[in-house]
Formats: structure tokens, sequence, C-alpha cells
């Protein structure tokens, strides 16, 4: 198995900051039954005050071949352009095998 785990922060200049979150988190979720090997995916939006970025990704997906699979399928390619990098400033990134 294999984890997948973004961390963003958004842009500074953004005024809604709440709803574009939710919408980010309801995009990706939205993913899950759609992409194959995708196992699990969740996004947090609410961080302790001590955070320094808004918001998590965190999956797991069967295999990094299904990882690579993920990263250029055309439903999460539509996501990350829509919802996501607009609103984001910067993005790390950290994929592990469990």
């Amino acid at each position: 198995m294999v984890k997948h785990v973004i961390i963003w922060t958004l842009k500074e200049e953004l005024e809604d900051k709440e709803t574009i979150k939710n919408n980010i988190k309801e995009g990706l979720e939205g993913l899950k039954g759609n992409i194959p090997g995708l196992l699990e995916i969740k996004v947090e939006t609410k961080g302790l005050e001590s955070s320094n970025a808004d918001l998590m990704l965190d999956c797991a997906f069967e295999s990094e071949e299904a990882l690579k699979g993920y990263a250029v399928h055309p439903e999460h390619v539509k996501v990350a352009d829509e919802m996501v990098r607009p609103y984001t400033k910067i993005r790390s990134c950290f994929d592990y095998e469990i």
C-alpha cells in the first residue's frame, strides 16, 4: 500500500477561504470509487491553531502504479485544475510505502 499526503497553503488574497477549502474537500473526496486503485481519500480542513498550512489530503493506494494512474486520471486532473491549483500558493507532497 502507498500513502499520498499533500499539504496546501492557500493564496493570501483569497476572501472566502472556508468555502474554498470545503469545495476542495468535496471535489477530492468525491473521487473515491472513481479512480482505480484509490483505497481511501480524506481532506482535513480544520487544523489546530498550531498549523501553518490550510488543508491536507491523505489518501491510500493499492500500489505506486495506482498512485501514478491517479496523478493523470482525467477526473483527478479536472478537480486539481478547477478546484485546487487556482487557489493554492504552496504545495508539499510526501509519498511513502506501508
